[in-house]
């Protein structure tokens, strides 16, 4: 029998309530653990509350955000979801705020974030685009994968990793695998309607600003940008000027239409043209006509200006007596087929060319009383917005205007000899002055693209490099510094500028230079290097070509 004082240690276990010791139940060491595991759990739970009712979870966080985001850190709302990961839609709030745009060819809302933006903007191929589209609707990545936060301060969340591109561009290693530069594998021609060597220009303009460097003489017509990243457009009032069409320049004697036979080759005068007050001859109410030198049934025009207007005009006259029937392609200044990398921005200029002549008809025509005229411009002008406001939304539909396919059919009143005759004229009203620089074909001045872009799916930034490299160490396809510096000619100076200086010629240095040094050792060459995902912010008109 036990003693009392062991029944007073002792519960019961049971229906038959067998006594047990107390601690056999509840063990000392047990009691202790739930005690202080009891308290630890109070003390964290009132952690976590002080933390996200008055520190803004500052201290739950996992790590300092970087510079970039640093003004929201304790506001987690900002990009999280409660308990949920980073939202791409979180991202938009203030990344998009430009606006969404809705592609008229694919459907989708396109934003300049996604992979939809990334493939249209890259590959200015709307059809590819439609072709690629379930493919990247299945591989769209969330902002948060390739844009890491939590790093700290100072961490770059743009340096994204080149295993994140290369899961869809599968090229390796920048200096084994990547491709060569499309331009040197497709050798895409440079504009080739311009009569320019290099060689020739350096030489003159070494002499013109008495240069001892010859990478100045390169500068005097590339001029950088503000940003030093590229170069402005050539301009002829800017670059030309000082050499080309001085005061001295002058036409030949060019023989004067004959009204008697409305198609032998001949010019307008200054007086007929004002006497027949066309559409876009304003320019002869202002001309001074001390500038025509009458010299028996011929004239000469001195001096000559950059796209001179009777010159132009005159060259219009010729086409339209050639080809009657060119309708919208008679509106532009040049000829010509688009070798632009960017047809359909191409193509949107051109259109937009020929609709700004013909506000210009219009705008000429304001002064004139007659109540029909007034009439006939209202009318216009509602038909050049309406035109303009379709382009801007078919702008990454256009293949490419069917009016520049030059040239158009003969007119059928005119025989062979005559069509030989006028075109031969053309070339004459030309001149040396304008055949000195620019092709003439049936009686058009072919069109200059003065922009053109050679890499379109990298950006590279001048202004980076200048600090390693000198422009002619890279730009060698042109032996500009050997001929200009008349260290060892190999052949006569006829036979460089015909094979090695022409304006068809890309100068542009190929990977290999590039490698030379963007490798391990030297410079980055990680696909961010020279690569963006998104479009570049500084291009946003561009893409709105494609989006709008």
């Amino acid at each position: 029998m036990p003693k009392p004082e062991d029944t007073k240690k002792k519960g019961s276990f049971g229906v038959a309530r067998l006594p047990v010791a107390l601690n056999y139940i509840f063990p000392d060491r047990r009691r202790t653990m739930i005690v202080i595991g009891g308290l630890a759990c109070l003390a964290l739970l009132g952690y976590f509350l002080a933390d996200f009712f008055l520190l803004k979870s500052s201290f739950t966080a996992s790590g300092p955000v970087s510079s970039y985001h640093a003004t929201f850190e304790k506001d987690c709302a900002k990009c999280h979801d409660q308990f949920k990961a980073v939202t791409d839609a979180n991202c938009s709030v203030c990344h998009e705020k430009a606006g969404a745009k809705t592609d008229a060819v694919t459907g989708d809302e396109q934003k300049i974030y996604t992979f939809a933006a990334h493939y249209l903007y890259r590959s200015e191929n709307v059809e590819q685009v439609k072709a690629a589209k379930p493919a990247y609707a299945d591989r769209e990545t969330p902002c948060y994968i390739c844009h890491q936060e939590h790093k700290g301060r100072e961490a770059r969340i743009t340096n994204v990793p080149d295993s994140r591109c290369l899961d869809c561009h599968r090229y390796g290693s920048f200096n084994k695998t990547h491709p060569e530069f499309d331009f040197a594998v497709e050798k895409i021609p440079d504009d080739s309607t311009m009569k320019f060597t290099h060689i020739k220009h350096v030489r003159e303009v070494v002499k013109l600003e008495k240069l001892v460097d010859i990478e100045r003489a390169c500068l005097y017509c590339h001029n950088p940008q503000p940003d030093g990243k590229n170069f402005g457009l050539i301009n002829f009032d800017q670059h030309c000027d000082a050499c080309h069409l001085t005061t001295s320049v002058a036409t030949s004697p060019l023989k004067v239409k004959d009204d008697a036979d409305p198609y032998a080759p001949g010019v307008e005068t200054l007086e007929a043209i004002r006497q027949r007050r066309g559409p876009g001859t304003l320019w002869a109410f202002y001309a001074n006509p001390f500038e025509f030198k009458p010299r028996g049934n011929r004239v000469v025009k001195q001096p000559l200006y950059h796209q001179d207007p009777w010159i132009l005009e005159n060259l219009r006259r010729i086409r339209r007596l050639l080809y009657p029937d060119l309708e919208f392609a008679d509106l532009l200044k040049a000829a010509g087929k688009l070798t632009s990398q960017s047809p359909q921005a191409l193509s949107a200029t051109v259109y937009q060319e020929a609709i700004q002549t013909l506000q210009n008809y219009s705008l000429q025509l304001r002064n004139r009383p007659e109540p029909e005229i007034q009439r006939d411009l209202a009318q216009i002008d509602s038909l050049l917005k309406e035109a303009q406001s379709t382009l801007r939304r078919q702008t990454n539909t256009i293949a490419g205007p069917p009016f520049l396919a030059q040239p158009a059919p003969p007119n059928p009143a005119l025989d062979a000899t005559q069509i030989a005759d006028l075109k031969a004229f053309a070339q004459d009203v030309a001149g040396p002055p304008c055949l000195e620089c620019h092709i003439v074909s049936n009686a058009n001045i072919l069109r200059v693209q003065k922009d053109q872009r050679i890499l379109k799916r990298a950006e590279f930034d001048h202004r980076a490099h200048t600090l390693e490299r000198r422009c002619l160490e890279c730009h060698t396809q042109i032996a500009i510094t050997k001929e200009v510096n008349g260290a060892t000619v190999v052949r006569p100076q006829t036979e460089v500028s015909e094979l090695e200086d022409r304006a068809a010629i890309q100068n542009i240095p190929n990977i290999a230079n590039c490698r030379d040094c963007h490798n391990p050792a030297e410079s980055s060459n990680r696909c961010v290097t020279c690569h963006y995902f998104h479009p570049n912010k500084t291009q946003r008109s561009s893409l709105l070509l494609y989006l709008d």
